[in-house]
């Protein structure tokens, strides 16, 4: 039996799931500014190393690195959603 797709997808669901509450969390205590420039940095480290690594290490750091590139997309949506809560 073969288990590296089972091994994939596991890990590519936990990183969605940890990437929305990690971003929210981030934003809120660090601010839009320096979220981005650490998310910014991870993703440019991962999906650098993921062009050298082995199959399965190469396939987690490359989603690791988008996951971390969409977090700095979300940044601006997550500071509008927050304003627009305190609002309310």
């Amino acid at each position: 039996m073969y288990f590296k797709g089972l091994l994939i997808g596991v890990s590519i669901f936990l990183l969605t799931g940890l990437f929305h509450p990690l971003v929210v969390k981030a934003e809120y205590y660090l601010g839009k500014r320096k979220l981005k420039m650490i998310f910014g940095f991870i993703s440019a480290i991962s999906i650098t190393v993921s062009l050298f690594a082995d199959l399965l290490l190469s396939i987690f750091l490359g989603c690791l690195g988008f996951s971390c590139f969409w977090a700095v997309f979300e940044a601006d949506k997550q500071e509008k959603r927050r304003i627009e809560r305190k609002q309310i």
